[in-house]
Parts: C-alpha cells; sequence; structure tokens
C-alpha cells in the first residue's frame, strides 16, 4: 500500500499518536501509545535506523514514546484532547509567564472594556481661513470614578509656544456611551494626561501593574483605537526596557521608555500596553514612522509618579542639577581605567562626563571626571537611583560624594532648581 516503507512507518507513528490507536497514556512529561503486536512488527521492520535517527522519536518496547518537547509552551499532555480546531484549550495548568492558546485573548478582554476612544475638535489654519481639525487618540480607565490616563498629545497643542488644551474632548467606551471629558492635568515632557468623565453608574477600569520586572522578550498587549477603530488589539514582545530618549534623538529632560514590536498607529496613542496578567504596565506613545516593529510606551511606574505629582503639585515638579551623568559597569569602568591610570578605583557609581556652566552642580564644585557613590548618604549606582532620591525636592541641599582622580574622595553640597520647560 505504501511504497516508502519508511515514510509509512513515521505516518503511522504521528496517526497512532494524533488518534489515540489503542490507547493514549500520560506519563510525565512525554505521550506514549500502545500499538498492537502486528501494527508494532510493521513499524519495527519499515522504520528500522529511522527512528534512532530522530531526536522526536525514541525506540520502542512494546509502547513508543513521543516526546513532547513544547509542554512548556503549551498545555500539558493531559490537555491534548482540549486542543480541537476553533476549541477553546484549557490554559489553567500554564505556570505562570506561560503562553497559553487563550493568554493574549484573556489579558485583552481583561482590559478592553475600560480602553475608550478620545477625539478632540480644534481650530485649525488654513488658507480661507479658521477650520475645525480633528485629533484622535486612545485612553484608559483607572479608576470606577472615570479617571482615564491618556498622552497629553491628544488633548494638548504643543505647537504653540506655550502648550494649550486643544478643546472639546468627547469619550467613547467601548459599550457605545459617549461622556464629555475634561482634562484634569498634562506634562509635556512625559506626554501624560488625566481625563475625567462623570457616569452615573461605575465605569470599567483596569489595573495597573509594575514595569519594573518587565525583560526583553517578555509578551506584551497593546489596545487603542488606531483611526478610530475601536476594540483594536496587537500583540507582540518587549525589546527593550530602558530605551533613552537620546537614543531617539529627543532631546530636553531624559526620559525612558518601553521599546515593543507591537503595531501601533495613529489614534494608538494614549492606549494601554498590557502584560499577560491584564495589567497595564506602560502607556502608548509612538512609533518610528519610517519603520515597523519599532513602538514606544511610558514605563507605567513612571506614570504612576507623573499622577502622584499632579496630585500633590497639580504639576510635574523636576529638580535640576545641571550635570550629564553616565552609569558605571565594571566592562565601562575597566576600559576607562586603561585609557587613564589615574581613573578612581571604583566597582561602580555614576561618572559626570559635563558639568553646565552657571548650573547648581557647577556652583557646588562638581568636575567633569567625578564619580558619584554617594547621594544624600544613600549608595548610588545608576542615574535613577539618584533622580528617585531627589524626587520633587527643589531648593533643599543633599551631599554628594565623589571621587576624584587618584581616588581622591569629596564631598560636596548641591541644591537643585526646578527645570526650565525650555531646556
Amino acid at each position: 500500500m505504501f511504497r516508502n516503507p519508511r515514510r509509512a512507518a513515521l505516518l503511522l507513528a504521528t496517526g497512532a499518536a494524533a488518534a489515540g490507536a489503542g490507547g493514549l497514556h500520560d506519563r510525565g512529561h512525554s505521550v506514549t501509545v500502545s500499538a498492537s503486536a502486528p501494527l508494532r512488527h510493521l513499524l519495527s521492520t519499515a522504520a528500522t535506523g529511522l527512528l534512532s535517527r530522530n531526536p522526536f522519536l525514541a525506540p520502542w518496547q512494546g509502547d513508543f514514546a513521543i516526546l513532547n518537547s513544547f509542554a512548556c509552551a503549551s498545555a500539558p499532555p493531559a490537555n491534548l484532547s482540549n486542543h480541537g480546531s476553533g476549541g477553546n484549550s484549557d490554559d489553567s495548568r500554564c505556570s505562570p509567564g506561560c503562553l497559553g492558546r487563550n493568554s493574549i485573548a484573556n489579558a485583552a478582554a481583561a482590559v478592553g472594556p475600560a480602553v475608550v476612544n478620545i477625539s478632540c475638535m480644534q481650530g485649525g489654519n488654513a488658507e480661507n481661513g479658521w477650520v475645525l481639525e480633528k485629533s484622535i487618540g486612545s485612553g484608559t480607565i483607572i479608576d470606577p470614578d472615570g479617571t482615564i490616563l491618556t498622552c497629553a498629545h491628544v488633548v494638548a497643542d504643543f505647537q504653540s509656544t506655550k502648550p494649550v488644551l486643544k478643546g472639546k474632548v468627547s469619550v467613547s467606551l467601548q459599550d457605545g456611551r459617549e461622556f464629555e471629558g475634561v482634562v484634569l492635568n498634562f506634562d509635556i515632557h512625559s506626554d501624560i494626561a488625566v481625563v475625567k468623565i462623570k457616569s452615573k453608574t461605575p465605569l470599567p477600569a483596569a489595573r495597573l501593574g509594575s514595569s519594573c520586572k518587565l525583560r526583553p522578550g517578555d509578551w506584551v498587549v497593546a489596545l487603542g483605537c488606531p483611526l478610530s477603530l475601536q476594540n483594536t488589539v496587537t500583540a507582540g514582545i518587549v525589546s527593550c526596557v530602558d530605551r533613552k530618549s537620546s537614543d531617539l534623538g529627543l532631546g530636553g529632560i531624559r526620559r525612558e521608555y518601553l521599546q515593543t514590536n507591537c503595531a501601533i498607529n495613529i489614534g494608538n496613542s494614549g492606549g494601554p500596553l498590557v502584560n499577560l496578567d491584564g495589567e497595564i504596565i506602560g502607556v502608548n506613545v509612538m512609533k518610528v514612522r519610517a519603520a515597523d516593529g519599532l513602538s514606544f510606551s511610558v514605563p507605567i511606574d513612571y506614570v504612576v509618579k507623573i499622577v502622584e505629582h499632579f496630585k500633590k503639585n497639580g504639576r510635574v515638579v523636576r529638580p535640576w542639577l545641571g550635570l550629564k551623568m553616565l552609569d558605571l559597569n565594571p566592562m565601562v569602568i575597566a576600559q576607562l581605567k586603561e585609557r587613564s591610570s589615574s581613573f578612581p578605583d571604583v566597582s561602580k557609581g555614576v561618572l559626570v562626563p559635563m558639568v553646565t556652566p552657571g548650573s547648581p552642580a557647577e556652583r557646588a564644585g562638581f568636575a567633569p571626571g567625578d564619580v558619584v557613590i554617594e547621594f544624600d548618604g544613600k549608595p548610588v549606582e545608576t542615574i535613577k537611583e539618584i533622580i528617585g532620591i531627589m524626587g520633587d525636592k527643589v531648593g533643599v541641599p543633599f551631599k554628594v560624594l565623589v571621587r576624584r582622580a587618584n581616588n581622591v574622595p569629596v564631598t560636596l553640597t548641591v541644591t537643585p532648581e526646578e527645570a526650565d520647560a525650555r531646556r
């Protein structure tokens, strides 16, 4: 019946495993199929030497084992019967972080009802006079009282000398309800804004997660309303967890973004980036226009701090020292020591390559080449730690311990000023 005995053996083995011929048994991490004596004889005769060269099939004695090499990325062998076409597999036995058939769908379903479409009408200048222009974007309800996270550029105009609100804000929910929104706060540097709507009934709200433990390669889901197409879901992975604003050619205050390969288009701005637990871990802000698969989000841990500033000060207060800083690691330190034998004997810290003239740092006595090892009495290894220690403290003096050439320790006192939006 079969012209190629070896191919026949492989087809029979695969068919027996899929159909459960003779019985299907779960043995921990493998699936075994019981075969009748005539079938065993046929397979062993036709496939001599074939299975020993196939890493996925093991020789049998009475039974033959089909190794389930993908068990960690799908359902366990006992659940294979649930994987019919068009059926819903049981992801309940997946370990944390496991990508099951329903993982992305479940994450989208958890957040989807809280994702909104935001549109603003504003006046635009045309050759024949003023015309109305529509700005579109997305947002996420984060509190049943109607508090919405979105992007500042969705609701504010940055083209003028002083950023101003674009105009009337309309908010549409997934269930078809529409509300008029009020912009409570916005910050141009982080590109984050908070909008509020009023409803007589509680609104669906999404949970906030944490972005600090994200790793490159983690699965993420982006939701929003590209081109006003509501209920749009795309998925991808985290490409970079700390993409610097300077890497993207963006000037001004230092920022960091989550980089993903999720599809982001006009109208996605302000929508949530979500982990597989259905928690918001970022706010989508932009993509590279000339490339696909290069999208960026503001990490949710940073967004939470922005919102806290809004609540406390009504705006974001950023201390400014006037230092260009660089995180050190053992490889960079070794290279700097090769270039100069006088480089400080440190194993970690933050290097100061440049000091801005007339800045608080220059007045405090900082010099290029200093390595900051303590800030306000606390050991520091990264710029993030220094920023975290300062918080929103403007006009408050900080003691800073630096090491200079030839390992000379110096203690400085610096008093930050509030950052100028024009810097």
